[in-house]
Protein backbone atom coordinates (compact mmCIF):
# COMPACT_ATOMS: atom_id res chain seq x y z
CA UNK A 1 0.00 0.00 0.00
CA UNK A 2 2.85 2.38 0.82
CA UNK A 3 4.24 1.90 -2.69
CA UNK A 4 0.87 2.81 -4.20
CA UNK A 5 0.79 6.06 -2.23
CA UNK A 6 4.37 6.88 -3.18
CA UNK A 7 3.62 6.17 -6.85
CA UNK A 8 0.55 8.39 -6.68
CA UNK A 9 2.55 11.30 -5.25
CA UNK A 10 5.45 10.83 -7.66
CA UNK A 11 3.05 10.49 -10.59
CA UNK A 12 1.32 13.74 -9.68
CA UNK A 13 4.71 15.47 -9.49
CA UNK A 14 5.81 14.09 -12.87
CA UNK A 15 2.51 15.14 -14.48
CA UNK A 16 2.83 18.63 -12.97
CA UNK A 17 6.39 19.04 -14.24
CA UNK A 18 5.44 18.01 -17.75
CA UNK A 19 2.29 20.14 -17.86
CA UNK A 20 3.95 23.15 -16.24
CA UNK A 21 5.84 23.68 -19.50
CA UNK A 22 2.52 24.25 -21.24
CA UNK A 23 1.31 26.46 -18.39
CA UNK A 24 4.39 28.66 -18.67
CA UNK A 25 4.13 28.89 -22.46
CA UNK A 26 0.48 29.97 -22.34
CA UNK A 27 0.66 31.83 -19.02
CA UNK A 28 -1.94 29.59 -17.38
CA UNK A 29 -2.28 28.37 -13.84
CA UNK A 30 -2.42 24.61 -13.27
CA UNK A 31 -6.12 24.91 -12.50
CA UNK A 32 -6.72 26.71 -15.81
CA UNK A 33 -4.75 23.99 -17.60
CA UNK A 34 -6.81 21.25 -15.93
CA UNK A 35 -10.11 22.97 -16.77
CA UNK A 36 -9.14 23.61 -20.39
CA UNK A 37 -7.85 20.09 -20.96
CA UNK A 38 -10.84 18.51 -19.24
CA UNK A 39 -13.24 20.37 -21.52
CA UNK A 40 -11.15 19.63 -24.61
CA UNK A 41 -10.90 15.93 -23.79
CA UNK A 42 -14.49 15.52 -22.55
CA UNK A 43 -16.76 17.64 -24.76
CA UNK A 44 -19.80 15.76 -23.45
CA UNK A 45 -19.10 17.35 -20.03
CA UNK A 46 -19.60 21.04 -20.57
CA UNK A 47 -20.50 22.62 -17.23
CA UNK A 48 -18.46 23.88 -14.32
CA UNK A 49 -20.37 21.50 -12.05
CA UNK A 50 -19.24 18.52 -14.12
CA UNK A 51 -15.63 19.72 -13.93
CA UNK A 52 -15.85 20.00 -10.14
CA UNK A 53 -17.46 16.57 -9.80
CA UNK A 54 -15.25 14.65 -12.22
CA UNK A 55 -11.86 16.33 -11.66
CA UNK A 56 -12.38 16.93 -7.93
CA UNK A 57 -11.28 20.55 -8.18
CA UNK A 58 -12.66 23.19 -5.87
CA UNK A 59 -15.61 25.26 -7.08
CA UNK A 60 -13.65 28.46 -6.53
CA UNK A 61 -10.69 27.27 -8.63
CA UNK A 62 -12.98 26.14 -11.43
CA UNK A 63 -14.99 29.36 -11.35
CA UNK A 64 -11.90 31.56 -11.43
CA UNK A 65 -10.27 29.43 -14.13
CA UNK A 66 -13.37 29.50 -16.33
CA UNK A 67 -13.62 33.27 -16.00
CA UNK A 68 -9.95 33.77 -16.89
CA UNK A 69 -10.10 31.36 -19.82
CA UNK A 70 -13.22 33.13 -21.11
CA UNK A 71 -11.50 36.51 -20.84
CA UNK A 72 -8.61 35.15 -22.88
CA UNK A 73 -10.97 33.83 -25.53
CA UNK A 74 -10.12 30.18 -24.81
CA UNK A 75 -13.64 29.28 -23.62
CA UNK A 76 -17.14 30.41 -24.51
CA UNK A 77 -20.12 30.00 -22.24
CA UNK A 78 -23.71 29.78 -23.48
CA UNK A 79 -27.16 28.76 -22.37
CA UNK A 80 -28.75 25.86 -24.23
CA UNK A 81 -32.41 25.55 -24.95
CA UNK A 82 -34.80 27.05 -22.45
CA UNK A 83 -32.50 26.42 -19.48
CA UNK A 84 -31.19 29.82 -18.40
CA UNK A 85 -29.54 28.57 -15.22
CA UNK A 86 -26.82 26.31 -16.59
CA UNK A 87 -23.97 27.70 -18.66
CA UNK A 88 -22.38 25.23 -21.07
CA UNK A 89 -18.72 25.74 -21.88
CA UNK A 90 -17.07 25.23 -25.25
CA UNK A 91 -13.38 25.36 -26.12
CA UNK A 92 -12.76 28.12 -28.69
CA UNK A 93 -10.48 28.05 -31.71
CA UNK A 94 -8.15 30.50 -29.93
CA UNK A 95 -7.23 27.66 -27.55
CA UNK A 96 -6.39 25.16 -30.32
CA UNK A 97 -2.61 25.39 -30.00
CA UNK A 98 -2.68 25.34 -26.20
CA UNK A 99 -4.91 22.25 -26.30
CA UNK A 100 -2.64 20.58 -28.87
CA UNK A 101 0.40 21.27 -26.69
CA UNK A 102 -1.52 20.09 -23.63
CA UNK A 103 -2.38 16.82 -25.33
CA UNK A 104 1.26 16.36 -26.31
CA UNK A 105 2.20 16.86 -22.66
CA UNK A 106 -0.41 14.32 -21.57
CA UNK A 107 0.89 11.85 -24.16
CA UNK A 108 4.47 12.43 -22.94
CA UNK A 109 3.33 11.67 -19.39
CA UNK A 110 1.65 8.44 -20.55
CA UNK A 111 4.77 7.40 -22.49
CA UNK A 112 6.99 7.98 -19.48
CA UNK A 113 4.57 6.26 -17.15
CA UNK A 114 4.25 3.14 -19.32
CA UNK A 115 7.79 2.97 -20.67
CA UNK A 116 8.91 -0.64 -21.05
CA UNK A 117 5.43 -2.14 -20.70
CA UNK A 118 4.23 -4.63 -23.31
CA UNK A 119 0.89 -4.03 -25.03
CA UNK A 120 -0.67 -6.75 -22.87
CA UNK A 121 0.73 -5.18 -19.71
CA UNK A 122 -0.69 -1.81 -20.79
CA UNK A 123 -4.14 -3.37 -21.30
CA UNK A 124 -3.90 -5.11 -17.93
CA UNK A 125 -2.83 -1.85 -16.25
CA UNK A 126 -5.78 -0.07 -17.84
CA UNK A 127 -8.22 -2.73 -16.59
CA UNK A 128 -6.79 -2.68 -13.07
CA UNK A 129 -6.66 1.10 -12.76
CA UNK A 130 -10.23 1.21 -14.07
CA UNK A 131 -11.29 -1.04 -11.23
CA UNK A 132 -9.34 1.03 -8.70
CA UNK A 133 -10.94 4.21 -10.04
CA UNK A 134 -14.41 2.65 -9.78
CA UNK A 135 -13.66 1.63 -6.19
CA UNK A 136 -12.48 5.13 -5.32
CA UNK A 137 -15.56 6.83 -6.74
CA UNK A 138 -17.83 4.27 -5.11
CA UNK A 139 -16.20 4.92 -1.73
CA UNK A 140 -16.49 8.70 -2.18
CA UNK A 141 -20.28 8.56 -2.64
Amino acid sequence: MQELLENYSAGKELYARICDKVCVTYQMTRAEFHVLMFLANNPECSTATEIVEKRHLSKSHVSLSVRTLQERGFLRGEYRGKNRRTIHLTVCDAAAQAVADGRKAQEEFARKLLDGFSDEEKRQFERLTGRITANIFSALK
